[in-house]
């Protein structure tokens, strides 16, 4: 293997976040910034979620495509109509479904692995090791057409490399049941294929956060028109919980429901509404609070045929990390987007960002959440790049 690349950074991921960091690096640094993904595509918010309605205003996902100058000198050199100018036309105050953020993304990569400071490699890194004399990295890249390996070094490198729906096992063994992947449920268009149209089924739906109340509405959209013998079974252990706006600040903000997902459920699935709603037709709501879920799901469950989580998300694997050759143990700081090892040091250059690695808050109330969104992502590298860059 030939002698690692010098670079001034690594990012590895090319999601909003990953996108962000690198718009945010090109701002700060001097130097190449070498930026790693298999496609450069707009990460899962593309691959799976463009059909999904968002829960944040356009104008949020504007200023997000606005922040950092590498990205505004995208949107000027693209011609119109584009993405951005799409964008500029939507009810600045409304939300939108995601495949118009997607499209932002993916003309925003476009135009970003173009520019000369950046190094674009099409690819996964495969491992990572740290010289602690140098607090240099060395990063090994697998390119995805070919499957050759190379090697870069830095002293920064930052991972952006997302999460998947968690999933947890099936409450109660031995059903005939199939598990179902949140993010088809989320993706209508496959959603309809996947579940026969002719013989009845039953949809067991765990959970009450955003993304379950879009998996029932997707549900019901599908019972009501094309499988008509379409029935669901909602598993839930608390009321439904809204984002509510206060004077300057958003109580639930990153765990409450907004935009349709909160308009669907304040009109149909509470408990006052659901018997007479429409998707009351479909829905059986299963009450698992007050200590009687097991008996809820040993109950329920063996009438269900397929079986989906929306439970959250949990981080995807990062690659082998090693300091001198020896494995790394890692602990995320989201206050300053770093690492510490397994004795409670800071590890030199290694960050992280986006929803595998967000930035913790708390709001006046005291309640603890993880700020999860494009332009929370943004504003939170705002603070957190000046201090990466000047680490070295």
């Amino acid at each position: 293997m030939n002698s690692p690349q010098n670079c001034s950074a690594v990012v590895v991921g090319a999601g909003p976040a990953g996108l962000a960091v690198v718009g945010n690096l090109l701002e700060q640094l001097g130097g190449k910034v070498a930026w790693i993904d298999p496609i450069f595509q707009g990460g899962r918010v593309n691959r799976k979620y463009r059909e999904v309605p968002s829960n944040t205003k356009v104008s949020l996902f504007q200023a997000y495509a606005t922040a950092v100058q590498p990205f505004r000198s995208v949107i000027n050199n693209t011609r119109i109509p584009s993405p951005f100018s799409t964008m500029a036309k939507l009810d600045q105050e409304k939300t939108c479904h995601l495949h118009h953020a997607a499209d932002m993304l993916k003309g925003l990569s476009d135009g970003i692995v173009k520019m000369d400071q950046v190094m674009a490699y099409r690819g996964v890194v495969t491992a990572a090791n740290l010289a602690e004399n140098t607090s240099m990295w060395t990063v090994r890249i697998m390119r995805r057409d070919s499957l050759d390996e190379f090697e870069v070094a830095t002293p920064r490198l930052i991972f952006c490399t997302g999460s998947s729906p968690s999933q947890v096992s099936m409450p109660v063994s031995g059903l005939d049941i199939r598990r179902l992947d949140l993010d088809v449920v989320l993706k209508p268009s496959d959603l309809v294929t996947y579940l026969p149209r002719d013989i009845p089924q039953t949809v067991a739906v765990v959970g009450a956060s955003h993304s379950a109340i879009l998996a029932l509405l997707n549900l019901v959209e599908l019972a009501r028109s094309t499988h008509p013998q379409l029935r669901v079974k909602w598993f839930t252990r608390h009321p439904l919980r809204y984002a509510e706006y206060m004077d300057g600040w958003i109580l639930r903000d990153n765990t409450g429901l907004k935009g349709l997902a909160a308009d669907f459920a304040r009109q149909q699935l509470e408990d006052e509404q659901l018997p007479q709603s429409e998707a009351g037709r479909f829905i059986t709501k299963v009450d698992c609070g007050g200590g009687q879920e097991m008996a809820q799901y040993k109950q329920h469950l063996p009438s269900c045929s397929h079986f989906v989580q929306a439970v959250g998300f949990t981080r995807d694997p990062l690659p082998e990390l090693s300091v001198d050759g020896e494995s790394l143990q890692l602990e995320f700081d989201s206050e300053s987007g770093g690492f510490h090892d397994g004795k409670g040091r800071p590890v030199p250059g290694l960050h992280g960002a986006g929803i595998a690695f967000p930035e913790r808050v708390v709001d006046p109330h005291g309640n603890v959440e993880h700020a999860v969104g494009f332009w929370k992502f943004m504003k939170y590298l705002q603070r957190v790049c000046p201090q990466w860059a000047a680490s070295q």
